[in-house]
């Protein structure tokens, strides 16, 4: 059994429902695990044996809050099974679905000090009525771009949920090995 610590950082609670899928998952397999906010963490992250990342994408970017964390908590991460996902409508392409064919994802580990031991890529929902207005206008022209869906009433959901838990299986077996005391973490 592995302690766990899953943050996450979202705008529209999609992120959050992957991570409580995840949860689910994690302690299927008999883990303990914390499901947090990234933005309302505050306890020492050390007391946990492996720390899981997953992040959403916003007009293009990751929250800060995600880069704060790991610059303050870099040298616990490196130390710890450690891991990261992104949770983008990109990834809806299946040539866009994985850790090494994903712009936001090499984008984040090019400039990332921390190296993640797990990487992971989800797609996201589309939902443009929950969006806010501006939010609706910049997703349906990255749609546009990038030959999505368009139309305002469109509401879809890209998340590969077996491909969730699958990920969450391989977190688990990551956290144990070093909980277990294995050499390589």
């Amino acid at each position: 059994m592995a302690h766990i610590l899953l943050l996450y950082s979202g705008v529209y609670g999609h992120t959050r429902r992957i991570c409580e899928r995840m949860q689910a998952k994690l302690t299927g397999l008999g883990d303990l695990v914390e499901l947090a906010p990234l933005g309302e963490f505050t306890a020492d992250p050390a007391g946990y044996d492996a720390i899981l990342i997953g992040a959403s994408i916003r007009n293009g970017k990751h929250n800060p809050a995600v880069t704060d964390f790991i610059a303050r908590h870099k040298a616990l991460l490196d130390q710890k099974p450690s891991g990261f996902f992104s949770v983008n409508l990109v990834a809806r392409k299946p040539h866009k679905n994985t850790p090494e064919t994903n712009p936001y994802t090499k984008a984040f580990v090019a400039k990332s000090p921390w190296q993640p031991k797990l990487l992971g890529v989800f797609g996201g929902d589309l939902d443009y009525q929950r969006y806010t207005a501006f939010d609706r206008n910049v997703i349906r022209f990255i749609m546009w771009l990038t030959k999505g869906p368009t139309d305002p009433s469109t509401k879809d959901e890209y998340t590969d949920w077996d491909e969730v838990e699958r990920f969450a299986a391989r977190f688990s077996d990551l956290a144990r090995g070093l909980s277990a005391g294995a050499p390589g973490g």
